[in-house]
C-alpha cells in the first residue's frame, strides 16, 4: 500500500497507538486512519500493538519472579486479550469519536449506529 501524506512512521504511530496527539501536519492520515474503510480494525490492530507487549512482560514475570506455572500466566494473558479486545471493539465508535475531536477533526454522523457519534 502507498503511503499516505501525512503518514507518521512507526515511532509516531506507536505514539499515536497509546492515545497520543500528533502534530497537525499528520492531520490528514489520522483522518484517513479514523474514517476511511477498516477504521474498526485498524482501531484494534492499534491496540494490539499496545496490549501484547504488556502481556509478555507480565508472562515472562509471572513465570520467573513468582512461582506460578507457565499455564497460569498463558491463561492469565488470554484473558486480559479477550476482554480488552471485546471492550476496544464494542467501544470503537466512542474511542473514534474521542480521537478525532483529540485532534480538532469533526465527528462523522454514523446512521447506521441509530444514535450520532458522542
Amino acid at each position: 500500500m502507498a503511503r499516505l501524506p501525512g503518514d507518521p512512521g512507526a515511532a509516531r504511530w506507536l505514539w499515536f497507538a497509546a492515545g497520543f496527539r500528533l502534530p497537525a501536519e499528520n492531520r490528514d492520515w489520522v483522518r484517513h486512519e479514523l474514517t476511511d474503510a477498516g477504521w474498526r480494525l485498524r482501531t484494534v490492530l492499534r491496540h494490539l500493538a499496545i496490549i501484547i507487549p504488556i502481556c509478555a512482560v507480565l508472562v515472562v514475570v509471572l513465570t520467573t519472579l513468582v512461582p506460578a506455572p507457565i499455564w497460569l500466566g498463558l491463561t492469565m494473558t488470554a484473558l486480559i486479550l479477550s476482554g480488552s479486545i471485546f471492550a476496544v471493539a464494542a467501544y470503537a465508535d466512542d474511542i473514534r469519536a474521542s480521537r478525532l475531536r483529540q485532534h480538532g477533526l469533526d465527528v462523522p454522523d454514523d446512521p447506521d449506529l441509530g444514535h450520532p457519534a458522542h
